[in-house]
């Protein structure tokens, strides 16, 4: 449910409001750019997603109906932003080797207790677009496996295999740089 604040934003923002426009973006902006970021490489790419995923939120506002909250209606654009830029992208079926990386298991513990959100952000943005997109709409926007295919138009089994894939790639790096880690603890 909006609370009265939100919904009076909205209505300013409809009436074309600037000011209460430019306060709906500095609201939701931060959060809906590290959603961009996930998908992309670049900070200016995920800075440009932010910008066309709120030309969509200002020309659909008058369609959103209050049934969830805006903060998640805004997030579903963005993720559909981000499907659009994955499906235009040309680098859409980059090969990776992963016959290198490491099957160590890593358990949830270690890796949240010793890599933080924004090291982790920078190793998901290493991955090559298809599985960056796939893990990305498994692991956070809570999809499953077949609406992933759909949107994607790609086979289920290709989602999952792309999400084994990056997370194999994943540990790997995440067992790297623990190691780099403990070698400049142990240098010290």
């Amino acid at each position: 449910m909006l609370n009265i604040t939100e919904r009076y934003l909205i209505e300013q923002c409809l009436k074309g409001d600037r000011a209460s426009q430019k306060l709906l973006y500095e609201r939701f902006s931060g959060k809906m750019l590290v959603i961009c970021s996930r998908y992309v490489k670049r900070r200016e790419e995920a800075e440009d997603m932010l910008q066309e995923g709120f030309i969509n939120v200002f020309e659909k506002l008058s369609q959103f109906r209050s049934e969830g909250s805006l903060e998640g209606w805004i997030r579903r654009i963005m993720v559909n932003k981000a499907i659009e830029h994955y499906r235009k992208s040309s680098q859409m079926f980059t090969v990776v080797n992963i016959e290198n990386t490491s099957d160590d298991y890593l358990s949830s513990e270690d890796i949240i207790s010793n890599i933080s959100s924004k090291e982790l952000l920078g190793l998901i943005q290493t991955l090559p677009p298809a599985y960056r997109t796939v893990f990305n709409l498994f692991a956070f926007e809570g999809m499953k496996h077949k609406e992933i295919a759909e949107r994607l138009g790609i086979t289920e089994g290709t989602s999952k295999s792309n999400l084994s894939d990056a997370r194999t790639i994943l540990k790997g790096k995440v067992k790297i740089m623990m190691r780099n880690l403990e070698m400049q603890e142990y240098a010290r």
